[in-house]
Protein backbone atom coordinates (compact mmCIF):
# COMPACT_ATOMS: atom_id res chain seq x y z
CA UNK A 1 0.00 0.00 0.00
CA UNK A 2 0.98 3.56 -1.12
CA UNK A 3 0.69 6.51 2.06
CA UNK A 4 0.92 9.81 0.98
CA UNK A 5 0.20 12.91 3.34
CA UNK A 6 -0.62 16.20 1.83
CA UNK A 7 -0.23 19.78 3.52
CA UNK A 8 -1.52 23.25 2.17
CA UNK A 9 0.19 25.75 3.73
CA UNK A 10 -2.20 28.58 3.21
CA UNK A 11 -5.29 26.49 4.83
CA UNK A 12 -3.13 24.48 7.47
CA UNK A 13 -5.06 21.61 5.79
CA UNK A 14 -3.80 17.87 5.55
CA UNK A 15 -5.29 15.80 2.81
CA UNK A 16 -4.65 11.93 2.34
CA UNK A 17 -3.98 9.61 -0.35
CA UNK A 18 -4.08 5.69 -0.37
CA UNK A 19 -3.75 3.89 -2.94
CA UNK A 20 -3.52 0.25 -3.73
CA UNK A 21 -0.42 -0.34 -6.28
CA UNK A 22 -1.63 -4.01 -6.92
CA UNK A 23 -5.19 -3.47 -7.73
CA UNK A 24 -4.03 0.07 -9.13
CA UNK A 25 -7.06 2.18 -6.90
CA UNK A 26 -6.60 4.23 -4.85
CA UNK A 27 -8.81 7.02 -2.62
CA UNK A 28 -8.52 10.80 -1.39
CA UNK A 29 -9.66 12.05 1.93
CA UNK A 30 -10.29 16.13 2.00
CA UNK A 31 -8.33 17.22 -1.16
CA UNK A 32 -8.05 21.33 -1.20
CA UNK A 33 -8.50 22.69 -4.90
CA UNK A 34 -5.47 25.06 -4.59
CA UNK A 35 -3.56 21.71 -4.61
CA UNK A 36 -5.28 19.85 -7.66
CA UNK A 37 -2.39 19.62 -9.92
CA UNK A 38 -0.20 17.65 -7.39
CA UNK A 39 -2.70 15.09 -6.78
CA UNK A 40 -3.52 14.75 -11.15
CA UNK A 41 0.49 14.40 -11.22
CA UNK A 42 0.96 12.09 -8.58
CA UNK A 43 -2.20 10.03 -10.07
CA UNK A 44 -0.80 9.98 -13.36
CA UNK A 45 2.93 9.10 -11.81
CA UNK A 46 1.36 6.06 -10.27
CA UNK A 47 -1.02 5.22 -13.25
CA UNK A 48 -3.51 4.41 -10.20
CA UNK A 49 -7.32 4.99 -10.63
CA UNK A 50 -9.10 7.40 -8.27
CA UNK A 51 -12.26 5.60 -6.71
CA UNK A 52 -12.98 8.27 -3.96
CA UNK A 53 -12.71 11.73 -2.95
CA UNK A 54 -13.92 11.96 0.68
CA UNK A 55 -15.19 14.45 3.05
CA UNK A 56 -15.01 14.13 6.72
CA UNK A 57 -17.32 17.37 6.45
CA UNK A 58 -18.44 21.14 4.45
CA UNK A 59 -15.22 22.95 5.10
CA UNK A 60 -14.97 26.27 6.47
CA UNK A 61 -11.37 27.11 5.80
CA UNK A 62 -10.97 25.84 2.00
CA UNK A 63 -12.92 25.18 -1.53
CA UNK A 64 -12.84 20.96 -2.11
CA UNK A 65 -10.93 20.06 -5.20
CA UNK A 66 -13.96 16.97 -5.35
CA UNK A 67 -15.67 18.08 -7.82
CA UNK A 68 -12.61 18.72 -9.92
CA UNK A 69 -11.43 15.37 -9.31
CA UNK A 70 -15.13 13.95 -10.37
CA UNK A 71 -14.95 15.99 -13.57
CA UNK A 72 -11.22 14.85 -14.48
CA UNK A 73 -11.39 11.70 -13.77
CA UNK A 74 -14.81 9.94 -13.09
CA UNK A 75 -13.74 10.00 -9.06
CA UNK A 76 -16.93 9.47 -7.03
CA UNK A 77 -17.24 12.04 -4.32
CA UNK A 78 -18.39 11.28 -0.82
CA UNK A 79 -19.64 13.66 2.11
CA UNK A 80 -21.37 13.26 4.96
CA UNK A 81 -25.30 12.98 4.71
CA UNK A 82 -26.01 15.44 6.99
CA UNK A 83 -23.99 17.76 5.68
CA UNK A 84 -26.57 19.19 3.06
CA UNK A 85 -23.82 18.76 0.06
CA UNK A 86 -26.55 17.38 -2.37
CA UNK A 87 -23.57 17.36 -4.88
CA UNK A 88 -21.96 14.17 -3.79
CA UNK A 89 -22.17 10.52 -5.69
CA UNK A 90 -22.46 9.27 -2.25
CA UNK A 91 -23.94 10.46 0.68
CA UNK A 92 -22.27 9.11 3.62
CA UNK A 93 -23.79 7.42 7.00
CA UNK A 94 -22.29 5.81 9.98
CA UNK A 95 -21.16 2.53 9.85
CA UNK A 96 -20.62 2.59 5.86
CA UNK A 97 -18.00 0.22 4.69
CA UNK A 98 -16.11 1.66 1.54
CA UNK A 99 -14.00 -0.90 -0.53
CA UNK A 100 -11.30 0.26 -2.62
CA UNK A 101 -8.46 -2.27 -4.08
CA UNK A 102 -9.66 -5.27 -3.77
CA UNK A 103 -9.33 -6.18 0.15
CA UNK A 104 -8.96 -2.83 1.37
CA UNK A 105 -12.20 -1.21 3.53
CA UNK A 106 -12.30 2.38 4.99
CA UNK A 107 -14.95 2.61 7.66
CA UNK A 108 -17.05 5.46 8.48
CA UNK A 109 -17.18 6.57 12.37
CA UNK A 110 -19.74 9.26 12.81
CA UNK A 111 -18.38 12.02 14.58
CA UNK A 112 -20.85 14.94 14.69
CA UNK A 113 -20.73 18.30 16.69
CA UNK A 114 -17.72 20.79 14.41
CA UNK A 115 -20.46 19.99 12.43
CA UNK A 116 -23.82 18.09 12.15
CA UNK A 117 -22.26 16.16 9.76
CA UNK A 118 -18.93 15.64 10.46
CA UNK A 119 -17.50 12.10 9.92
CA UNK A 120 -13.96 10.50 10.39
CA UNK A 121 -12.34 7.79 8.14
CA UNK A 122 -11.02 4.37 9.90
CA UNK A 123 -8.42 2.43 7.54
CA UNK A 124 -6.44 -0.62 8.94
CA UNK A 125 -4.47 1.14 11.98
CA UNK A 126 -5.21 4.54 11.27
CA UNK A 127 -8.10 6.84 11.61
CA UNK A 128 -8.48 10.17 9.62
CA UNK A 129 -10.69 13.11 11.92
CA UNK A 130 -10.97 16.05 10.17
CA UNK A 131 -12.03 18.70 12.58
CA UNK A 132 -13.57 16.36 14.83
CA UNK A 133 -10.01 15.71 16.72
CA UNK A 134 -7.09 17.50 16.30
CA UNK A 135 -3.22 16.56 17.66
CA UNK A 136 -3.94 18.32 21.68
CA UNK A 137 -7.14 19.68 20.54
CA UNK A 138 -10.26 19.78 18.33
CA UNK A 139 -12.56 21.72 16.06
CA UNK A 140 -14.78 24.68 17.18
CA UNK A 141 -18.37 24.68 16.78
CA UNK A 142 -19.63 27.74 16.75
CA UNK A 143 -20.68 27.99 13.59
CA UNK A 144 -22.63 25.69 10.36
CA UNK A 145 -24.75 24.10 13.35
CA UNK A 146 -21.79 22.69 15.40
CA UNK A 147 -22.14 21.51 18.89
CA UNK A 148 -20.29 20.91 22.17
CA UNK A 149 -22.34 18.28 23.95
CA UNK A 150 -22.68 16.28 20.32
CA UNK A 151 -18.19 17.06 19.62
CA UNK A 152 -17.93 15.44 23.35
CA UNK A 153 -19.87 12.63 22.83
CA UNK A 154 -18.52 11.76 19.46
CA UNK A 155 -14.92 12.42 20.84
CA UNK A 156 -15.42 10.20 24.12
CA UNK A 157 -17.76 6.94 23.14
CA UNK A 158 -16.32 7.10 19.00
CA UNK A 159 -12.95 7.93 18.73
CA UNK A 160 -11.00 7.07 22.15
CA UNK A 161 -12.76 3.97 22.16
CA UNK A 162 -10.67 2.67 19.31
CA UNK A 163 -7.18 0.66 20.22
CA UNK A 164 -4.75 3.35 21.84
CA UNK A 165 -1.97 2.21 18.86
CA UNK A 166 -4.36 3.75 15.99
CA UNK A 167 -2.66 6.35 14.92
CA UNK A 168 -4.59 9.87 14.29
CA UNK A 169 -4.60 12.10 10.90
CA UNK A 170 -6.20 15.37 11.86
CA UNK A 171 -7.66 17.51 9.00
CA UNK A 172 -5.44 20.31 10.37
CA UNK A 173 -2.29 21.34 12.07
CA UNK A 174 -1.29 24.49 13.08
CA UNK A 175 1.76 23.82 15.36
CA UNK A 176 3.79 21.61 13.01
CA UNK A 177 2.53 18.01 14.29
CA UNK A 178 1.77 15.72 11.41
CA UNK A 179 -0.04 12.49 13.56
CA UNK A 180 -0.72 11.45 16.57
CA UNK A 181 -2.22 8.19 18.59
CA UNK A 182 -5.80 7.67 20.53
CA UNK A 183 -3.58 6.86 23.27
CA UNK A 184 -1.88 9.84 23.41
CA UNK A 185 -4.82 12.22 22.64
CA UNK A 186 -6.87 10.17 25.39
CA UNK A 187 -4.23 10.98 27.92
CA UNK A 188 -3.09 14.27 27.02
CA UNK A 189 -5.14 16.76 24.53
CA UNK A 190 -5.98 19.56 26.63
CA UNK A 191 -9.17 20.27 25.58
CA UNK A 192 -10.55 17.11 26.92
CA UNK A 193 -8.17 15.70 29.71
CA UNK A 194 -9.78 15.88 33.34
CA UNK A 195 -12.99 17.92 31.87
CA UNK A 196 -16.74 16.92 32.34
CA UNK A 197 -19.18 16.81 29.39
CA UNK A 198 -20.28 20.27 31.41
CA UNK A 199 -16.45 21.69 31.19
CA UNK A 200 -16.16 20.93 27.58
CA UNK A 201 -19.23 22.34 26.60
CA UNK A 202 -18.27 25.72 28.40
CA UNK A 203 -15.00 25.58 27.25
CA UNK A 204 -15.93 25.41 23.39
CA UNK A 205 -18.99 28.06 23.65
CA UNK A 206 -16.32 30.61 25.20
CA UNK A 207 -13.44 29.71 22.85
CA UNK A 208 -13.95 33.58 20.97
CA UNK A 209 -11.80 32.95 18.08
CA UNK A 210 -11.98 34.95 14.84
CA UNK A 211 -14.04 33.29 11.78
CA UNK A 212 -12.00 31.25 9.40
CA UNK A 213 -10.74 33.73 6.29
CA UNK A 214 -12.38 31.61 3.62
CA UNK A 215 -15.89 30.79 5.11
CA UNK A 216 -17.83 32.98 2.74
CA UNK A 217 -16.37 31.29 -0.25
CA UNK A 218 -15.50 27.86 1.09
CA UNK A 219 -18.78 26.72 2.69
CA UNK A 220 -21.11 27.63 -0.55
CA UNK A 221 -18.70 26.38 -2.73
CA UNK A 222 -18.12 23.18 -0.74
CA UNK A 223 -22.23 22.36 -0.94
CA UNK A 224 -21.65 22.05 -4.51
CA UNK A 225 -18.53 20.23 -4.49
CA UNK A 226 -16.10 23.30 -4.49
CA UNK A 227 -17.03 23.78 -8.58
CA UNK A 228 -17.79 27.19 -10.06
CA UNK A 229 -20.06 27.90 -13.08
CA UNK A 230 -17.52 26.62 -15.48
CA UNK A 231 -16.73 23.67 -13.69
CA UNK A 232 -20.39 22.79 -13.03
CA UNK A 233 -20.65 22.71 -17.15
CA UNK A 234 -18.31 20.52 -17.46
CA UNK A 235 -20.14 17.97 -14.81
CA UNK A 236 -23.17 18.40 -16.60
CA UNK A 237 -20.99 17.37 -19.97
CA UNK A 238 -20.00 14.34 -18.23
CA UNK A 239 -23.46 13.47 -16.68
CA UNK A 240 -25.04 13.90 -20.09
CA UNK A 241 -22.33 11.95 -21.56
CA UNK A 242 -22.68 9.16 -19.12
CA UNK A 243 -26.43 8.88 -18.60
CA UNK A 244 -25.42 10.66 -15.23
CA UNK A 245 -22.89 7.72 -13.85
CA UNK A 246 -20.31 10.45 -14.20
CA UNK A 247 -17.57 7.75 -14.83
CA UNK A 248 -17.83 5.69 -17.96
CA UNK A 249 -17.42 7.77 -21.31
CA UNK A 250 -15.20 10.71 -19.99
CA UNK A 251 -13.00 7.96 -18.32
CA UNK A 252 -12.98 6.51 -21.35
CA UNK A 253 -11.84 9.49 -23.02
CA UNK A 254 -8.73 9.61 -20.64
CA UNK A 255 -7.90 6.64 -21.59
CA UNK A 256 -7.60 6.92 -25.50
CA UNK A 257 -5.76 10.74 -25.23
CA UNK A 258 -2.72 11.97 -24.46
CA UNK A 259 -3.61 14.22 -21.03
CA UNK A 260 -0.62 16.22 -20.19
CA UNK A 261 -0.25 18.77 -16.87
CA UNK A 262 0.69 22.44 -16.69
CA UNK A 263 3.81 22.23 -16.48
CA UNK A 264 4.19 20.11 -19.69
CA UNK A 265 1.80 22.42 -21.28
CA UNK A 266 4.42 24.80 -20.54
CA UNK A 267 7.19 23.14 -21.98
CA UNK A 268 4.99 22.39 -25.24
CA UNK A 269 4.58 25.93 -25.56
CA UNK A 270 7.90 27.25 -24.98
CA UNK A 271 9.43 24.57 -27.31
CA UNK A 272 6.54 23.98 -29.91
CA UNK A 273 6.40 26.73 -31.96
CA UNK A 274 3.89 24.70 -34.26
CA UNK A 275 1.75 23.91 -31.07
CA UNK A 276 -2.19 25.50 -31.83
CA UNK A 277 -4.02 25.60 -28.03
CA UNK A 278 -7.45 25.68 -28.35
CA UNK A 279 -9.66 26.73 -26.03
CA UNK A 280 -13.30 24.68 -26.44
CA UNK A 281 -15.42 26.46 -23.54
CA UNK A 282 -18.02 28.77 -24.19
CA UNK A 283 -17.81 32.58 -24.92
CA UNK A 284 -18.69 33.69 -21.82
CA UNK A 285 -16.28 31.29 -19.87
CA UNK A 286 -13.47 32.22 -22.33
CA UNK A 287 -13.72 36.44 -22.05
CA UNK A 288 -13.14 35.60 -17.85
CA UNK A 289 -9.62 34.52 -18.91
CA UNK A 290 -7.67 32.11 -20.77
CA UNK A 291 -4.29 31.36 -21.90
CA UNK A 292 -2.90 33.99 -24.07
CA UNK A 293 -2.13 32.24 -27.50
CA UNK A 294 -5.34 29.94 -27.43
CA UNK A 295 -7.76 30.39 -30.00
CA UNK A 296 -11.28 30.17 -28.91
CA UNK A 297 -13.62 27.51 -30.67
CA UNK A 298 -16.19 25.98 -28.39
CA UNK A 299 -16.64 22.19 -28.23
CA UNK A 300 -20.04 22.28 -29.92
CA UNK A 301 -18.98 23.50 -33.35
CA UNK A 302 -15.52 22.06 -32.72
CA UNK A 303 -15.64 19.52 -35.84
CA UNK A 304 -16.59 22.47 -37.93
CA UNK A 305 -14.52 24.66 -37.28
CA UNK A 306 -11.32 22.97 -37.45
CA UNK A 307 -11.36 23.92 -41.11
CA UNK A 308 -10.92 27.91 -40.42
CA UNK A 309 -7.54 27.01 -38.93
CA UNK A 310 -5.33 26.99 -41.69
CA UNK A 311 -2.20 25.36 -39.18
CA UNK A 312 -4.08 22.46 -38.72
CA UNK A 313 -4.14 21.75 -42.89
CA UNK A 314 -1.43 19.10 -41.74
CA UNK A 315 -3.10 16.49 -38.74
CA UNK A 316 0.08 16.17 -38.11
CA UNK A 317 0.13 19.35 -36.47
CA UNK A 318 0.55 18.94 -32.35
CA UNK A 319 -3.07 20.27 -30.88
CA UNK A 320 -3.42 21.28 -27.26
CA UNK A 321 -7.06 21.54 -25.76
CA UNK A 322 -8.57 22.76 -22.41
CA UNK A 323 -11.71 23.37 -21.44
CA UNK A 324 -12.49 24.75 -17.19
CA UNK A 325 -11.13 21.33 -15.71
CA UNK A 326 -10.69 18.75 -18.53
CA UNK A 327 -13.79 17.12 -18.92
CA UNK A 328 -14.68 18.97 -22.66
CA UNK A 329 -11.40 18.59 -23.66
CA UNK A 330 -10.88 15.19 -23.00
CA UNK A 331 -13.88 14.38 -25.00
CA UNK A 332 -12.86 17.04 -27.97
CA UNK A 333 -9.59 15.60 -28.02
CA UNK A 334 -11.10 12.08 -28.54
CA UNK A 335 -13.09 13.74 -31.86
CA UNK A 336 -9.77 15.00 -32.91
CA UNK A 337 -8.31 11.78 -32.95
CA UNK A 338 -11.18 10.50 -34.59
CA UNK A 339 -10.93 13.23 -37.39
CA UNK A 340 -7.52 11.68 -37.76
CA UNK A 341 -5.30 14.48 -35.84
CA UNK A 342 -2.52 12.45 -34.90
CA UNK A 343 -1.09 14.59 -32.26
CA UNK A 344 -3.49 15.56 -29.95
CA UNK A 345 -3.29 16.88 -25.99
CA UNK A 346 -5.45 17.77 -23.38
CA UNK A 347 -4.62 19.76 -20.61
CA UNK A 348 -5.73 17.88 -17.11
CA UNK A 349 -7.42 20.13 -14.73
CA UNK A 350 -8.20 22.89 -17.96
CA UNK A 351 -8.43 26.22 -17.73
CA UNK A 352 -8.79 25.75 -13.68
CA UNK A 353 -5.40 24.29 -13.16
CA UNK A 354 -3.74 26.76 -15.11
CA UNK A 355 -4.55 29.44 -13.62
CA UNK A 356 -3.65 28.13 -10.37
CA UNK A 357 0.09 27.40 -11.56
Amino acid sequence: MFFKQFFDEDTWTFTYFLADELSQEAVIIDPVKGQIEHYLNLINDMGVTLKYALETHVHADHITAGGLLRNNLGTLTGVGAACGAECADIQISSGDILTFGGNEQIRVIGTPGHTPGSVSFYWRDRVFTGDSLFIGGCGRVDFQGGDAGELYDSITTQLFTLPDETLVYPGHDYQGNEVSSIGQERRHNSRLVDKSRAQFIDLMNNLNLPHPKYIDQAVPANKVCGLDDSERQDAKVNAIATGNSAQTMVLDARQQICEISVGQAEIEMQQCDALVVIDVREENEFVLGHINQAIHIPRGVLEFKLQNINKLADKMTPVLLYCGSGARSALASVALQQLGYGKVMSLAGGYKAWSLK
